[in-house]
């Protein structure tokens, strides 16, 4: 959430880097300093009305013990006005800083400085490719019909226990699975990240601290009868185990790392793009969170970035690194790097990892500060990024390592999975 202070000082500013998003509304900025200067006089009006009723009540104390019971009580009879017109401006400022509030979560993220001007995937800038495209076996097939082939994904047996989206793993599918699983969190605790396992569900404020509420409340499985949501992302649980807690300088950057299924109701489009494991309900990943000074967020991102690349190396698969362009990022993102490894048998790029740089977007909200030196509180800078999600990493593994013996298993991997073939 932007911070009001910084609308009202730099509403030009503000406006221009929304337009990088193509943000349909901008008449936001000028309705939120409105109602920011309703709230600002309101609050006027209230400390003075306050400070001259607490005048008063000290004139009749002092006016009681001389004695002059008559002078106080006809002091008294006028304060009556004060505590109506208090209990009035208090209930119109709730008001407004209702209304103020309402406003401000409808304002997305500023984009940074370096982020493209564009409307959509097709305005984002490629900044790398690394690896080989490989070159297939004759009458190579997708890794629905390869996991069918070897009996390690069963896509109808899923659709039966829960729906459309909800793979059941097998045999070796399972193990390679939690092969990859303990891979990631592996090299995430070489990299210094440090391992939590947080819920899987989560409670409003948790939602609206990362800001997936109240922007993608229908994007998530909400369990009515607690008011809880099945996370979409370890970002959420692990960003809040920092909400309203003031870290010190000195304790930055902190680094955690999560394993956890994700759940996202968004799957529901049909065709080959989002078929077998290309777009799920339901899917593992291990997700990396930092809070880092604001000095230093942007040089982090950087490395978050390459870390996740040296992922996708050690795997073996061929990839390329996306900025977004503004249309294109999350609500909450001020710069974003998408990761997409090539996916052979369906010839083509599939998105496996988002590193995004929230600055202080989501540290306002959450309240998460760290003091510095001087003794001043300040708001964090929070980072984070997939490392890595497993379904399209599954998938490609399969495709792109497909040979007529069977599927090669990466070598770095063989010590997780403890064999090195799928046949």
């Amino acid at each position: 959430m932007l911070q009001v202070s910084y609308i009202r000082e730099n509403r030009e500013e503000v406006l221009n880097r929304l337009s990088v998003r193509n943000f349909k509304q901008p008449e936001l900025v000028d309705q939120i300093i409105k109602l920011d200067d309703d709230r600002r006089q309101t609050q006027t009006q209230f400390d003075s009305v306050s400070a001259e009723a607490n005048a008063a009540a000290k004139q009749i104390g002092d006016l009681m013990r001389q004695g002059k019971k008559e002078e106080a009580e006809a002091i008294k009879a006028k304060t009556g006005t004060f505590k109506e017109q208090i209990k009035s401006l208090g209930e119109k400022l709730s008001a407004i800083e209702i209304l103020l509030q309402n406003e401000l979560v409808l304002l997305p993220n500023l984009p940074h400085s370096s982020v493209p001007k564009g409307i959509g995937a097709d305005d984002n800038v490629v900044v790398l490719e690394n690896g080989q495209i490989p070159v297939l076996i004759q009458n190579a097939l997708p890794h629905w019909e390869l996991a069918a082939k070897y009996d390690i994904i069963d896509f109808e047996l899923g659709n039966k226990i829960a729906g459309a989206g909800f793979p059941v793993y097998k045999g070796k599918g399972a193990k390679l699975q939690r092969a990859l699983i303990n891979f990631f969190l592996d090299h995430a605790d070489a990299a210094g990240y440090r391992e939590m396992q947080p819920p899987i569900v989560v409670n409003e404020a948790s939602g609206f601290g990362t800001g997936q509420l109240p922007d993608k409340e229908g994007q998530m499985y909400h369990i009515t009868v607690d008011n809880l949501y099945l996370i979409p992302t370890a970002e959420v649980p692990v960003t809040n185990l920092y909400r309203d807690v003031i870290v010190k300088e000195e304790e930055l950057p902190i680094k955690n790392c999560a394993y956890t299924p994700c759940f996202r109701r968004e799957a529901g489009s049909y065709g080959a793009h989002v078929r077998g494991l290309n777009r799920l309900h339901q899917f593992d990943k291990v997700e990396i969170v930092q809070v880092v000074h604001p000095d230093h967020s942007y040089q982090v991102l950087e490395q978050m970035s390459s870390y996740v690349q040296s992922l996708l190396q050690a795997l073996e698969l061929p990839y390329r690194v996306l900025s977004l362009c503004g249309g294109d990022m999350g609500f909450t993102s001020a710069k974003t790097y998408d990761m997409e490894v090539w996916c052979a048998a369906q010839a083509r790029w599939l998105e496996v990892s988002s590193v995004s740089n929230f600055e202080t977007y989501q540290s306002n909200r959450l309240k998460l500060r760290f003091k510095g030196k001087d003794g001043k509180a300040q708001l964090a800078h929070t980072l984070n990024g997939s490392a890595l999600a497993l379904p399209r990493i599954v998938a490609s593994l399969l495709e792109n390592n497909q040979t007529e013996s069977g599927i090669r298993i990466p070598a770095k991997l063989v010590p997780y999975t403890g064999f090195e073939w799928i046949n």
